[in-house]
């Protein structure tokens, strides 16, 4: 393989698309783990519904037999309960934007004031309910951020979710308060030890905790009568009841408040807020500035977690329908392109052929290479076009003296220059260009050049397959190679859109070459814009499958990162140059509308897309439900096997090496999206990227044998 001169050699270092790409998945990290948290690590169970468990040794007496009214301080812990004849309503988990409207509507129609115990996550995603409560006279007060189970919570997690909602509270509504209700709390009766411990850490915040002396159970959603009948006091002592503006359908809770109200006034009861309720001080105070706009940026970043999830949800969608349509049209095109097996192009082609060899440093497999051309059962000559090598590429040809074979020595000019080079002194009007580390069947070239029996046909492309097959990365390539190269070139050979001629085995009309100008030094694919070019001119580009050539593949994660970088870089350069194609007709704009839609789509969005579909993986393996998760992914897989059992059986491989298909999904996968994210960086920074030259092992022999 050649490389390019001096001048092509500029290249700016790329640590910066690194750097943002990394700040870029932290911060989408970052909030996806915010929305996990707020959204799928709270308890959804009703508050009733979840029982105390444990002992309750440690909770004093007077807080077992007192009001509901909590101050479970250092000193003499103390309790109060509302005055006689008096209720306090609570509603809890809201807001919510169906039923809490209509219960503030219901309360204001009959005059009177509750406390709702919020969830800042509820709060966040509903302010403005929430500055409807404070402006209509209730109380507002705190349920907890993500209406966490304090009492089984981390001291951590208890510390969080009382500043998050409070910073929420102030952001919203422009208050705090010093009030809390722990979600899943009952009576003071019911308190256990872990609740009394989460008590006392709630006051060091300093709060006062707020239970409840009545439980109208609608959380149940016993029907209207009964949830009227369990908010009747049974005396005239003060009561906190307990109900609920959110955490499901709530009109129960609508339709008894209406009857419960008026009920309740004709008893001589009147209703307060719960500090009223007890005589406390108001615990609502204005926020100060700081914490307004504390709790303002954290209302504003769940609402962004909350959309790039959903912006997320869509690219996943998205991905998937990309890769299911994807999988349909190459297989689809796969069966079509088998049936045509044994299509004849015309007469048989029998003329000589001129096979160059550019080579560059390609001592360790020249010599296979070499030998497996001249073992042809068709006529050739064979051009080494030898670009500087310092490795004495040229002398091990030359010291093979085979009658045929030429070496023509050139200073280091680039693979474009030197195929030119022989292009200029081959003899034969058709033309096979060679990488110099590929290898030949016997009966490849014969096969290669039949289809040029059609006058419309410029370029053939042959079916290159992996020779060094050995480890796992040998074993992906190869996979690669079979199920996404070649399943490509069929249905790129159906469409008549064919973007690239592989530099490992091509074979082209040498008037087509001529008539485009040779080859083109200005992009690192110099096969792909050559194919292009020949698209454009109104040529037919086809693939013969049964033209067989073994190649040698990087044999090492950082080669094949190089050889690809190169590969995705080069063809962007292409597609870029060539996309006046799109709106050219005939050929050309079957090869413009239909080829380079399908790269971008396929080759260039998807692969950008990948990495959402890994992250949101991850995501939902954490906060979702991990069996529906595993499901898919394993749903993909299958898809993957199944278009590899495929793909193979047209190949005529054996099956075997498909058993790292699903390990492939975790390395090989995330490395070739790398490649396409780093290269879409490199070309919109206006980035020259150098040739990286890959390294060559020897690891062919010729001739190889199936």
């Amino acid at each position: 393989m050649s490389r390019p001169v001096a001048r092509r050699a500029k290249q700016v270092p790329l640590r910066t698309h690194w750097i943002v790409l990394t700040m870029l998945l932290v911060c989408l990290s970052t909030m996806l783990l915010l929305n996990g948290y707020t959204n799928h690590m709270f308890g959804t169970a009703p508050d009733g519904a979840v029982q105390p468990v444990g002992g309750s040794g440690t909770v004093p007496p007077q807080i077992v037999k007192g009001g509901p009214v909590i101050d479970a301080g250092d000193g003499t812990p103390r309790s109060v309960a509302p005055h006689a004849r008096t209720i306090a309503i609570t509603f809890d988990d809201g807001p919510d934007p169906v039923w809490t409207p209509k219960i503030l509507d219901v309360l204001r129609a009959q005059g009177v004031h509750a406390t709702f115990f919020v969830v800042g996550t509820a709060v966040a995603k509903h302010p403005d309910l929430a500055r409807r409560i404070v402006a209509e006279g209730h109380q507002i007060a705190v349920h907890t951020f993500t209406h966490a189970n304090l009492s089984t919570a981390a001291p951590w997690r208890r510390s969080l979710e009382l500043k998050q909602s409070q910073l929420i509270l102030a952001g919203a509504t422009g208050v705090t308060t010093t009030l809390i209700r722990p979600p899943y709390s009952s009576e003071p009766s019911a308190l256990t030890d872990l609740d009394w411990k989460a008590l006392r850490q709630v006051r060091d915040a300093g709060y006062l905790a707020v239970l409840t002396s009545q439980d109208s159970e609608d959380w149940r959603r016993p029907g209207t009568d009964q949830v009227i009948a369990n908010s009747m006091p049974r005396s005239t002592a003060g009561q906190v009841l307990l109900m609920h503006d959110a955490g499901g359908d709530r009109s129960e809770t609508v339709e008894a408040l209406n009857k419960l109200l008026p009920r309740l006034k004709a008893r001589g009861f009147r209703f307060a807020t719960v500090s009223e309720a007890v005589g406390l001080p108001d615990p609502t105070h204005k926020a100060g500035l700081l914490d307004r706009g504390r709790g303002l940026a954290v209302i504003w970043v769940m609402r962004i977690s909350d959309w790039v999830l959903s912006v997320i949800g869509w690219l996943l969608y998205a991905a998937g329908a990309l890769s299911v349509l994807r999988a349909i049209a190459t297989v689809v095109a796969a069966r079509r392109h088998a049936r045509m097996r044994g299509w004849i192009y015309g007469p048989p082609v029998t003329e000589p052929v001129s096979v160059i060899v550019p080579a560059y440093n390609e001592s360790a497999g020249i010599e296979a290479a070499i030998r497996s051309l001249v073992a042809s059962d068709h006529p050739l000559e064979v051009i080494v076009v030898d670009d500087g090598s310092t490795d004495g590429t040229a002398d091990i040809v030359e010291a093979l003296r085979i009658p045929g074979v030429r070496v023509i020595r050139q200073e280091n000019a680039g693979k474009p220059v030197a195929l030119n080079t022989g292009l200029k002194a081959a003899r034969c009007e058709l033309i096979v260009m060679v990488d110099g580390d590929t290898v030949f069947e016997p009966d490849a070239i014969r096969k290669l050049i039949q289809p040029f029996g059609h006058p419309a046909v410029g370029a053939v492309s042959g079916n290159a397959k992996v020779g060094n097959r050995g480890g796992l990365i040998g074993r992906w390539q190869h996979i690669e190679y079979v199920i996404g190269f070649n399943l490509d070139r069929r249905l790129f050979d159906l469409a008549e859109c064919m973007p690239t001629v592989p530099g490992a085995v091509g074979a082209f009309r040498r008037t087509a070459l001529e008539r485009i100008g040779g080859l083109s030094d200005v992009t690192l694919a110099e096969d792909t814009d050559l194919t292009m070019a020949l698209c454009r001119d109104g040529w037919r580009v086809v693939y013969e499958e049964s033209a067989v050539a073994w190649t040698e593949a990087p044999a090492s994660m950082g080669a094949l990162w190089r050889q690809r970088y190169r590969w995705c870089y080069g063809t962007l350069q292409a597609m870029w140059k060539h996309r006046g194609a799109m709106v050219q007709r005939g050929r050309a704009g079957k090869f413009g509308r239909r080829g380079l839609t399908y790269l971008m789509l396929f080759q260039v969005l998807l692969p950008l897309l990948a990495p959402v579909v890994d992250v949101f993986a991850i995501y939902g393996l954490i906060f979702l439900n991990p069996v529906r998760v595993l499901g898919v992914w394993a749903g993909f897989v299958l898809l993957q096997l199944v278009m590899g059992f495929y793909a193979f059986r047209l190949d005529g491989e054996r099956p075997g090496p498909l058993w790292t298909l699903p390990l492939q999904q975790f390395v090989y996968r995330q490395l070739m999206y790398l490649v396409v994210i780093q290269s879409v960086f490199t070309a919109l920074a206006g980035t020259r990227l150098r040739w990286q030259r890959m390294e060559r092992y020897g690891s062919l022999q010729a001739p190889v044998v199936r």
